[in-house]
């Protein structure tokens, strides 16, 4: 398995292109405009230089991942020859339905096929296919350089010599894959988003600020970050759909979204990506944190 294709060259996808790349993989990388991949390569391209900078790689290694990767426009184009796709374009269900009826048609019948999805059921994806035992989920966490947990996540088809597949292959990746069943939320979100939804809550009902709650849980918790400003990081409007995606799958209201996050979400405060969430983000701000996560 050495040509890979990813859908989607966004925050995810040029993270999951970079580190195939990085070892070894030939990656097509695929999106519907130039500008955007030209974004994401770009991307690609600062990282490694952030990586050169402390010392973890050299230039020949960046310049080697750099050429491993081929971008394209169309899907039939971009993945004629891929042994794995993985889509991680954005989580709405009836975008990934659409990409993954395209790519059964356009792939080779041996084709594996994967997505990142944070939340969306698998069975539901793969059902949507002539092959739901080739159907998979891997979920990187972000930065995908980075973090070293994929979740594995087995659809209610997905066959034993898939996942094993795909359990190598990750360790080749140096990546620590956790098998997991296809239940709304997995496991990481389902533990992480009641946990954010829930100080979104206490901060709502006016129990403590958003530092004050962000430091309980750093200091008192151990967690590198606070659940608000990680709720910045994710992106408010993917937190509320995972939690959407719960609620809906469980019909259990311990998963319904706080009425402040819905709000903040209406009124386009999605966290970093915008600008604005809990905390401000300027542009000079925003560089120092993307900066800070490849140290």
């Amino acid at each position: 398995m050495k040509n890979i294709a990813v859908i989607g060259s966004g925050t995810m996808g040029n993270g999951i292109a970079h580190v195939f790349a990085q070892n070894g993989f030939r990656v097509n990388l695929i999106d519907i405009s130039q500008k955007a991949l030209d974004t994401g390569v770009t991307t690609i391209s600062k990282n490694l230089d952030r990586m050169i900078s402390k010392g973890k790689i050299t230039e020949a290694i960046k310049n080697d991942t750099l050429a491993n990767i081929t971008t394209f426009t169309s899907i039939k184009a971009g993945v004629d020859s891929a042994d794995l796709v993985i889509e991680a374009a954005t989580e709405n269900v009836d975008l990934k339905l659409n990409i993954f009826k395209e790519l059964d048609e356009n792939c080779s019948s041996n084709t594996i096929l994967a997505t990142n999805t944070s939340s969306i059921s698998i069975t539901k994806i793969a059902a949507n296919t002539s092959r739901p035992e080739k159907v998979i989920g891997m979920h990187f966490m972000n930065p995908v350089p980075l973090m070293k947990l994929v979740e594995i996540i087995r659809g209610y088809s997905t066959s034993d010599e898939v996942t094993n597949i795909i359990m190598e292959l990750s360790k080749k990746l140096n990546k620590t894959p956790v098998e997991v069943n296809d239940y709304p939320g997995f496991i990481a979100n389902r533990i992480l988003m009641p946990m954010i939804n829930e100080s979104i809550y206490s901060l709502y009902e006016g129990v403590a600020g958003v530092s004050e709650i962000d430091t309980v849980m750093k200091l008192g918790m151990a967690h590198p970050m606070g659940p608000l400003q990680l709720a910045d990081f994710i992106g408010l409007d993917v937190c509320l759909s995972i939690l959407n995606v719960m609620y809906d799958g469980f019909k259990n209201p311990k998963y319904a979204p706080c009425p402040l996050l819905v709000n903040m979400v209406q009124a386009d405060k999605l966290g970093v990506k915008s600008g604005e969430g809990f905390y401000d983000y300027s542009e000079s701000k925003k560089a120092e944190i993307v900066s800070s996560q490849f140290v």
